[in-house]
């Protein structure tokens, strides 16, 4: 059964494709908008870990809507999740029997409920799957630290292929440099760069 999974590089998207691997036929799928090239990141990781790879691009006017949304509100945690509900529905219209991302349990955002994933699988016809919904960030960070070898650093600093790079780069765009630093907190983001093999230190 094909499966579309929601795929930005990082810890998170890419040990919920070694957990889905079991049962799906996984196609990792970097949504983006167009803005940077920034999803060849994405890309790169996929073909080192052997996984079919799409990239699909969304509508523009998110993007300006989700802009706008987090200048005025000063946070970005509404505007990533109206993107990330997007980039779901955009890949639900894709042929996939399913549609996954790398949410956890206890994620403020992007998180999806329990309505919101019922009616994405009714008005579509696939199953909505959040493989790392049972897990803490504890027990996703002993998982990577056991399975992953990963870059971590400062958010601007790490290339990665999720939603919030373009943001950033549309959000200068329009309001300045300084508005990425007044809206977005500081925080690390991660890059795989291999799966280790069995008995890797």
């Amino acid at each position: 059964m094909r499966l579309g999974l929601l795929y930005s590089g990082g810890k998170d998207s890419t040990l919920a494709a070694l957990l889905l691997d079991e049962f799906y036929d996984v196609t990792l799928v970097t949504a983006h908008f167009g803005v940077t090239d920034d999803w060849e990141h994405a890309e790169e990781t996929a073909r080192r870990l052997g996984y079919e790879f799409e990239r699909v691009e969304l509508d523009a006017d998110v993007a300006a809507e989700a802009v706008e949304q987090m200048f005025e509100d000063g946070y970005p945690r509404n505007a990533i999740q109206s993107v990330h509900m997007h980039a779901l529905e955009t890949v639900a219209d894709m042929e996939f029997a399913a549609v996954a991302d790398g949410t956890r349990r206890d994620d403020r955002v992007p998180s999806v409920s329990r309505a919101q994933a019922q009616s994405l699988e009714d008005r579509h016809g696939v199953d909505y799957i959040a493989p790392l919904s049972g897990f803490g960030r504890g027990a996703v960070d002993r998982l990577v630290d056991a399975t992953l070898d990963v870059t971590v650093g400062p958010s601007e600093e790490i290339p990665r292929s999720d939603y919030e790079a373009e943001l950033r780069a549309l959000l200068a765009e329009e309001h300045g440099a300084d508005a990425i630093g007044e809206v977005f907190p500081d925080h690390e983001q991660t890059y795989v760069t291999d799966v280790r093999s069995a008995g890797d230190e």
